[in-house]
């Protein structure tokens, strides 16, 4: 055999047994969800039970998924349009906050023994909890987000906005939240102490709703629908630090620490993985998923993300679990 065929075959060998490398987020179950129908929206997580709690807005319940087991445990019903939903451990109460009914809804224990309604006003939406403090944060109405003493089961302040909160963050140090207010084309800093805002005004995107903290919290990564960016901002002063082009109809954006990634779950039908490089990022790239399956939950405690698909054409619904990869 002359030299350069003996080559040219080794090469073609090479090339057809090499491994192919997994993508960064591998599908490795389907869970379902039962006897469900309509928008799945927001999601919380139980670490120490291993249980989802999965907002399931268009079937006016919440799904309890217990992970390990890979089933649905229990269906919450007669929620009118639930949204958001937290969990705090410390007491082990379910929070679900309702869109139709403007309240937040807790339930106790490990059979969910309904409690009190807490009364907050139209559009109760995204949940957030400090569990430091012992604070449940539900951002509602036409510019607020409250903040309810979870000993005493009432709410105590409110800290206003100047339109409807979307998503929203927790500083790590406890002494801000940032929120995204879409109807006002802003990204808006509350100071949790005195309950003022700062704002920073954002005019070439539109439609921010999903938003992470990445990099310890000095970094708020806001992605926008109209155009489809993802930009990242300094989290001291606003700055921007990246803007990049991303998936369509976001919904949810999740920071990976351990592999510098970003997880953004869109309902064109793909999750977005970007990796940090530098300063900025660059997508890894976009996974197939099913089209309007645009909420998910990364549980860094698993290694896992978690997808809502709704019922649709041949899907059932179901919690589809990714695995990160390597």
């Amino acid at each position: 055999m002359r030299p350069s065929a003996f080559l040219a075959l080794a090469a073609l060998t090479l090339w057809t047994t090499a491994p192919r490398a997994e993508a960064p987020l591998v599908l490795e179950a389907k869970i379902p969800l039962g006897d469900v129908y309509g928008r799945i929206d927001h999601m919380a997580f139980d670490a120490a039970h291993q249980r989802l709690f999965v907002a399931e807005l268009g079937n006016d319940s919440v799904g309890v998924v217990d992970v390990k087991a890979g089933k649905t445990v229990k269906t919450i019903p007669r929620l009118r349009e639930p949204q958001g939903v937290g969990y705090l451990g410390s007491t082990d109460t379910l929070y679900v906050a309702s869109a139709i009914d403007g309240s937040l809804h807790l339930f106790d224990g490990a059979n969910f023994t309904p409690g009190p309604v807490i009364a907050l006003g139209k559009d109760a939406d995204n949940v957030r909890i400090d569990a430091k403090t012992g604070t449940v944060f539900v951002g509602y109405g036409a510019g607020a987000i409250a903040a309810i003493d979870a000993a005493k089961r009432t709410k105590v302040a409110d800290l206003t906005l100047r339109e409807h909160p979307e998503g929203f963050q927790l500083s790590p140090d406890g002494a801000h939240i940032f929120v995204n207010v879409p109807d006002a084309r802003e990204i808006a800093v509350l100071d949790r102490a005195s309950g003022k805002a700062t704002t920073w005004p954002v005019r070439d995107a539109r439609a921010n709703f999903p938003m992470a903290l990445e990099d310890d919290g000095q970094r708020v990564v806001a992605v926008f629908r109209r155009p489809a960016r993802l930009i990242a901002f300094s989290a001291a002063d606003g700055k921007v630090a990246a803007n990049l082009e991303s998936c369509s109809d976001a919904d949810d954006v999740f920071a990976d620490a351990r592999r510098h990634r970003l997880y953004v779950s869109c309902g064109e039908g793909v999750v977005d993985v970007f990796e940090r490089k530098g300063e900025g990022y660059a997508r890894l790239e976009q996974i197939p998923t099913v089209s309007g399956a645009r909420t998910s939950f990364f549980a860094p405690e698993l290694d896992r993300l978690f997808l809502g698909v709704r019922a649709s054409g041949g899907e059932a619904p179901a919690i589809w679990v990714f695995r990160p990869t390597p």
